[in-house]
C-alpha cells in the first residue's frame, strides 16, 4: 500500500544534532534488519546529512556497521565537475566514504562528466543494474532508505517547483535546471523515490517552519508534498523547524 505525506510520521527532536543522531539510528537499524541482499540507501546533501556522515564515520560506530552490506546512491546531484566543492558526492566521499571500509563497488556517485541528459540516462542504467530489472515492482523496493531534505521553496532532492521532471511517470532519473538555485541537476524522480521501504525527511532550522507546516498539510503545490513511498515516510524535525523552539 502506497504511503503519502499525509500519513507520514513526525518525530520532533530537540536539535539538528538530535535529528542527525536519530537518522543514524534508523540507518543502522535498517542495515541489520535486512537479511537478503545489500541495503540500498540514497543519500541527501545539506548540513544535517553532513553531520550524519560525520557520526557514521566515528570509529566506535563505524566499526559496528557491516559496510560491505551497504550500497550507496544519491538522491540528486549538481552537474558540476568531479571533486567540485558543491557536489553532494564530494562531501559524502570526504566526510564518510573515505573514512569507512565500504567497498568501492558499493558506491554509486551520479556521473557528471557528459551532458546532463546523458549522465541521467547513465545513472538510470546504474540503478537498473543494482535492482536487477528495468521495471519497478511495488513488492520489491528499489531503495531500502531514501533521505530527503526540504527547501524553503518546498523542493526536495532536485524536484524544484515548475520543473518538467515533476511530471515524470516512468523514468527513475531526471534532470532539472532550477531558476532559483545554481547549476543544472540530476535527480531521482517520484517513481524512484516511491520505490522505497522508508523515506526520511530531515528538516531543521527556523527557516523551515512554514514549509514544514505546508508539507504536513499535504499542500500539493509543493514538490516535496507529492512524495510517496511503498513503505513508510518519516519526518525528523528539530524544534526550530516545528516552531516549538524555546
Amino acid at each position: 500500500m502506497t504511503t503519502d505525506i499525509r500519513t507520514a510520521t513526525l518525530e520532533t527532536l530537540p536539535s539538528s544534532e538530535a535529528v542527525a543522531l536519530r537518522m543514524a539510528d534508523l540507518l543502522v537499524e535498517g542495515v541489520f534488519a535486512k537479511t537478503d541482499g545489500k541495503f540500498r540507501v540514497a543519500l541527501s546533501g545539506g548540513s544535517t546529512p553532513k553531520r550524519l556522515f560525520e557520526l557514521l564515520a566515528e570509529p566506535e560506530l563505524a566499526k559496528r556497521i557491516p559496510w560491505d552490506r551497504i550500497e550507496i546512491f544519491y538522491g540528486d546531484e549538481r552537474h558540476v565537475p568531479e571533486g567540485h566543492a558543491d557536489s553532494n558526492h564530494t562531501v559524502g566521499q570526504s566526510v564518510l566514504i573515505s573514512r569507512v571500509p565500504v567497498p568501492a563497488e558499493n558506491v554509486h556517485p551520479i556521473p557528471t562528466g557528459g551532458t546532463v541528459e546523458a549522465d541521467a540516462r547513465a545513472y538510470q542504467k546504474t540503478l537498473e543494474t543494482a535492482y536487477g530489472a528495468t521495471e519497478l515492482d511495488p513488492a520489491r523496493p528499489l531503495f531500502d532508505l531514501v533521505m530527503l531534505g526540504l527547501g524553503t521553496d518546498g523542493h526536495t532532492a532536485s524536484l524544484f517547483p515548475g520543473e518538467p521532471v515533476l511530471q515524470e511517470k516512468t523514468a527513475w532519473v531526471g534532470t532539472a535546471a532550477p531558476k532559483t538555485a545554481p547549476y543544472e541537476r540530476i535527480t531521482l524522480t517520484y517513481p524512484a523515490i516511491q520505490s522505497s521501504a522508508l523515506v526520511v525527511f530531515l528538516v531543521t532550522g527556523a527557516s523551515k517552519v512554514e514549509m514544514l507546516q505546508r508539507l504536513r498539510e499535504g499542500d500539493k503545490t509543493l514538490p516535496s508534498a507529492n512524495v510517496t513511498s511503498e513503505g513508510r515516510i518519516v519526518i525528523l524535525a528539530d524544534r526550530a523547524a516545528t516552531g516549538d523552539a524555546a
